[in-house]
């Protein structure tokens, strides 16, 4: 009989974290984001990780919850007040695994506990795919400018009304 394949888990960050979810964002910039973005446009993103101590003070100052898969951090995301997914990372070995699917779910949770009413995400172009399987719809195209390298989003939106608690009226 095949071995089960472990089962991932959350857990809230902690400052500790900062260089695996550091390595982890620039793995997944440079092995997953290659078909959407230029070699310059992945360094000047991958470089905000570059001072990990103002990537951790970013973590530390949203809601942060990390996946693990056998006590080791693969993935990581991140709300930003009470109605914004700020990151959303996973590790290429990682990837395909429902890992940001899973982020994803805790994150809709923790935003409709906290109050929200929908979510947005300015989703890169490799992330646009997993966020609209999701529900989430495009909103505008942004261009932000990192490190003189001009790189394109997308800001979508989900409702979380359609998530209502069991047993409420809809």
């Amino acid at each position: 009989m095949g071995q089960a394949l472990p089962k991932p888990a959350l857990r809230p960050f902690l400052a500790a974290d900062t260089p695996v979810l550091a390595a982890i964002f620039v793995a997944a910039i440079e092995e997953l984001a290659g078909e959407d973005y230029s070699e310059a446009q992945q360094e000047a993103w991958a470089s905000v990780a570059d001072d990990e101590e103002q990537f951790g003070k970013r973590l530390a100052s949203e809601l942060t919850l990390i996946a693990t898969l056998q006590n080791s951090p693969v993935g990581f995301a991140s709300l930003k007040g009470a109605d914004h997914i700020d990151m959303l990372y996973v590790h290429p070995s990682a990837a395909g695994q429902g890992i940001a699917s899973m982020l994803c779910d805790a994150l809709e949770k923790l935003a409709g506990a906290r109050g929200a009413k929908s979510l947005t995400v300015d989703a890169s172009d490799n992330a646009q795919a997993l966020f609209a399987k999701r529900g989430y719809v495009a909103k505008q195209r942004n261009t932000v400018t990192l490190n003189g390298e001009w790189l394109a989003n997308t800001t979508m939106q989900k409702n979380l009304a359609e998530s209502a608690a069991p047993g409420a009226p809809t």
